[in-house]
């Protein structure tokens, strides 16, 4: 499919600056990129829900969402490569799907790598799970009703949070998730996919405390025998994205295992389109689909 010309002026704004991937980049970067990025979510719009609060679940910071009347919850991992996002870049996002989606929100505050790698980032996620589950009928929620969403990285931890908790969630929203640390894809070859297979490679090597956590299933839940646990799954591929192979593969591999899952594709779209409506007109179209899917499931 021919890159979508949102996805060409999309790639022209993202080349500016640095890349993960080029040679030296070091905490000093990391940091100003943090700060860069929570700098321009900063000018997103942001628009009203009716309520939101930090809180504290059991030491994980994270941010609640609650449109009027919601009792489903979704529980939201953001994306980064597991190293940059926070509660404050996605906050807009947040925002957004509580909106559409007419759910409640978790946004999670997951602990970081490089200063805190694996399994820090998925540890922190089943403590807020748990305390959720504690918590959700004093804050007028149905634990019964959770769901995990997660784009990019979240997606990973998403899927990870199904996988350590079978029984737990309702379903999952894995949106182009970052499943495969071996990069086997063919579609890593793509020059054009939003990310690059040297920042993927950068990413997973920030994550993993050494190569033996390369090959946990926590780490890689690409590699897990358990992908037939998992509640009902929609997963969606970014047709041009550096992950596109490993998502389409991910859905054939739980769906063999058993599990109920459904693929939505999006031609001509790269990594990242999911969370810059102002760039994408598929960002407000997925969230369309999302609600369909969490509508029929939870």
């Amino acid at each position: 499919m021919t890159l979508h010309p949102q996805a060409v002026t999309a790639l022209e704004l993202w080349s500016q600056g640095p890349s993960v991937a080029d040679p030296g980049f070091g905490q000093a970067d990391i940091d100003a990129l943090r700060t860069e990025q929570r700098a321009l979510a900063a000018l997103d719009a942001r628009e009203d829900v009716d309520r939101v609060e930090d809180v504290d679940a059991d030491g994980v910071a994270c941010r609640l969402y609650v449109p009027g009347g919601a009792s489903r919850v979704l529980v939201f991992l953001h994306g980064g490569g597991f190293v940059l996002g926070d509660l404050d870049t996605h906050d807009a996002q947040a925002r957004r799907l509580a909106n559409r989606t007419g759910s409640a929100v978790l946004a999670v505050d997951y602990r970081r790598p490089p200063e805190h790698r694996f399994p820090a980032a998925p540890d922190d996620v089943d403590t807020a799970l748990a305390w959720l589950s504690v918590h959700a009928d004093g804050l007028g929620l149905d634990a019964a009703r959770t769901a995990t969403v997660g784009d990019s990285a979240g997606g990973n931890l998403a899927l990870v949070a199904a996988l350590r908790n079978p029984g737990l969630l309702a379903a999952c929203v894995l949106v182009y998730p970052f499943v495969d640390a071996a990069m086997t894809g063919a579609s890593y070859a793509a020059a054009d996919g939003g990310m690059t297979r040297a920042e993927a490679a950068w990413f997973w090597q920030q994550y993993a405390r050494g190569p033996a956590d390369l090959d946990d299933p926590d780490l890689a839940p690409y590699r897990s025998q358990r992908l037939g646990t998992v509640p009902p799954s929609l997963v969606l591929v970014a047709d041009h994205d550096v992950l596109a192979d490993e998502d389409v593969e991910l859905a054939r591999r739980m769906a063999e295992a058993g599990a109920s899952v459904e693929v939505s594709t999006y031609p001509g779209l790269i990594h990242g389109f999911w969370r810059h409506p102002q760039l994408f007109d598929a960002a407000e179209e997925s969230l369309v689909e999302i609600t369909g899917f969490l509508d029929r499931h939870v």
